[in-house]
């Protein structure tokens, strides 16, 4: 069903109540390549990456990661990393000493934090308490800590917010060195400017359901930026 180091949802569905919040949700997020996850606010798009990491679990239909239905994986930090909530760390805590805790639970040496404190530039601010950060570097901190296993497989929402243009540029970076690895790379965003330089891959979502799914090359390929292509889709949303 799936190649190695890739994601599947097959039929996602998740309902609250009466409010269906994802509907019969089904792609695929190939290794090797950035895939933007784009849709309005309320469309479903942290449900479903919750569901497709296995951090909620679906009413109805399977999420895969590697092949393997992500409902029967112990959770291992070096083949997925994740960030959907904010980062979690108490405001009283040092950003490094956030950092070795998630690593001493994940089995993780140390000494990865400080290397993942200076891969998302917190070098010297890891010693300082998370309460006296930006969101910016919440966001920064955030990442680190998906990044902390050195994963094949990253699930990033909404990883711009917060941060300036600088950061901005130096995440392109980073996701484009990752999918350069042969690793996969999931994110959302409503920066679709910024996505359009970023992604390889786009999949859309409205009101619960996937709307397309592609290259962005195959959109480019028919005359549509990534902005129309996406007001096109979505009846005119914005996320």
């Amino acid at each position: 069903m799936t190649d190695k180091h890739t994601l599947v949802a097959d039929g996602l569905t998740k309902r609250y109540g009466r409010v269906t919040a994802v509907a019969d949700m089904s792609f695929t997020v190939r290794s090797g390549a950035v895939t933007g996850f784009f849709g309005p606010n309320g469309a479903g798009k942290t449900t479903a990456l919750k569901m497709l990491v296995g951090l909620a679990r679906p009413t109805a239909g399977r999420a895969f990661v590697n092949g393997a239905p992500v409902d029967s994986m112990i959770p291992d930090a070096r083949v997925i990393g994740v960030y959907i909530e904010p980062c979690g760390a108490h405001p009283g805590r040092s950003g490094r000493a956030h950092l070795r805790t998630l690593a001493t639970l994940s089995g993780l040496p140390r000494a990865r934090v400080d290397e993942v404190l200076t891969i998302v530039g917190l070098g010297e601010a890891g010693r300082r308490r998370v309460g006296k950060y930006s969101m910016g570097m919440r966001q920064r901190l955030g990442l680190a800590a998906a990044l902390l296993g050195d994963p094949q497989i990253l699930v990033l929402d909404e990883p711009v917010n917060g941060l300036d243009p600088r950061g901005i540029a130096w995440l392109r970076t980073l996701l484009r060195e990752q999918a350069a690895l042969g690793r996969t790379v999931l994110l959302s965003s409503h920066v679709l400017s910024e996505a359009a330089q970023t992604v390889d891959d786009v999949v859309v979502v409205d009101q619960g359901r996937v709307v397309h799914q592609g290259a962005l090359s195959d959109l480019e390929g028919r005359g549509e930026s990534l902005e129309l292509a996406y007001l096109n889709l979505t009846g005119g949303a914005q996320s």
